[in-house]
């Protein structure tokens, strides 16, 4: 096993750092160095389905600019919107071709907390909008 990774709560921190420990001692006998690296939990599934659900349902109501636009467009779009709306900077740059990119984060990446802030995000502009979500996030559509 050349990887450990654990999610570490308050009730179980004590287990978690002596199995990380007693991992790294394994590791350092068959190598010279190895890496830790503690973060915030990423997005869960739940919360992926979610919002690609939201996403869904405003990508069959909605217009941007006078266009349809896919899934995919959309989650740029609110990625970028949400950047802004949450005190961050949009980065942009100039791409292979000589076109405008917009260099989002990504969703996959995001936090537990930061990818709730994006769905609260997409949920107020959705309410704003006039869409309404026939989907509850687990693919499964309201009866």
């Amino acid at each position: 096993m050349d990887k450990f990774k654990r999610f570490v709560t308050a009730h179980n921190k004590r287990d978690v750092m002596r199995l990380a420990w007693d991992r790294v001692g394994e590791l350092l006998a068959c190598n010279d160095s190895v890496c830790i690296e503690v973060r915030e939990k990423t997005r869960t599934d739940d919360q992926n389905a979610k919002l690609h659900a939201m996403l869904g349902d405003i990508a069959k109501q909605k217009t941007f600019n006078g266009r349809k636009l896919s899934i995919d467009q959309w989650k740029m779009v609110f990625v970028s919107g949400h950047k802004i709306a949450t005190g961050e900077q949009a980065e942009m740059a100039i791409g292979l071709e000589g076109e405008v990119i917009n260099l989002r984060e990504s969703t996959a990446k995001m936090s537990v907390r930061r990818l709730a802030s994006l769905i609260e995000y997409v949920d107020a502009w959705a309410a704003d909008n006039g869409v309404v979500f026939k989907q509850r996030g687990d693919g499964c559509t309201k009866t």
